[in-house]
């Protein structure tokens, strides 16, 4: 899979072509001024509700199960901003992708975390993603990293752009029938950079869902 936008196996099918980059661009424009692609935009009910947790925080955030297999190992290699709410969507940033690969797993668009941590052009895009993983007859296997994140605030306090890169030199796709494990040599392509728009779920206390995704591909600035 080495066309992508959500950091994917590489070489698995040409079916990879089909991912998403409309939902997010390498010709992203919003570093250019001080607005937040898509701070506008509202957030919507999660389908199923998330109670309060009393399970740890790396399992249940916001009550929602976001625990992903052993092999299946996400890393957050970032320092949390000393904003409060930056740092509430830098956390649910990090959950919904997690969601996403939680989704790859169960084979599934429905999952509770999928819908609780993400809204409008998110949700599409999470679906896309997780959708294409189960058309090919694979999963994920090894770590995927996460680093160099930074944050931005709307002025109403209701939006925050989570930037960050990913590389997944050392994660792959793996067959579900044969279990084979479809290793890659390492590329430019393995990096990918990342803009996810957090808008504040409104009577939610502390949910973030993700409502827009900007990647661009081939990163060559997080090598």
């Amino acid at each position: 899979m080495k066309r992508r936008s959500l950091p994917v196996a590489a070489a698995l099918t040409a079916t990879a072509a089909l991912l998403l980059t409309a939902c997010g661009s390498g010709d992203d424009k919003s570093g250019d001024n001080d607005k937040i692609a898509g701070a506008g935009q509202g957030a919507e009910t999660p389908k199923e509700s998330a109670p309060a947790s009393g399970a740890p925080a790396g399992d249940k955030p916001d009550g929602v199960d976001v625990s992903l297999p052993k092999d299946m190992n996400l890393v957050f290699d970032w320092d949390k901003p000393k904003d409060k709410n930056e740092a509430a969507a830098m956390d649910d940033a990090a959950n919904y992708l997690r969601a996403i690969y939680r989704g790859v797993d169960k084979r599934t668009t429905k999952d509770a975390a999928v819908t609780a941590y993400s809204t409008g052009d998110g949700l599409h895009y999470a679906q896309v993603q997780i959708n294409e993983w189960i058309k090919g007859g694979w999963t994920a296997t090894g770590t995927l990293r996460h680093y160099d994140a930074t944050t931005r605030s709307a002025p109403n306090g209701n939006s925050v752009e989570v930037a960050f890169c990913a590389d997944a030199g050392k994660f792959f796709g793996k067959e579900i029938k044969t279990k084979k494990i479809l290793t890659t040599k390492p590329s430019i392509e393995d990096f990918d950079y990342f803009k996810v728009i957090m808008v504040k779920f409104p009577t939610g206390k502390g949910l973030w869902q993700a409502s827009k995704v900007f990647v661009e591909t081939k990163a060559a600035k997080c090598q």
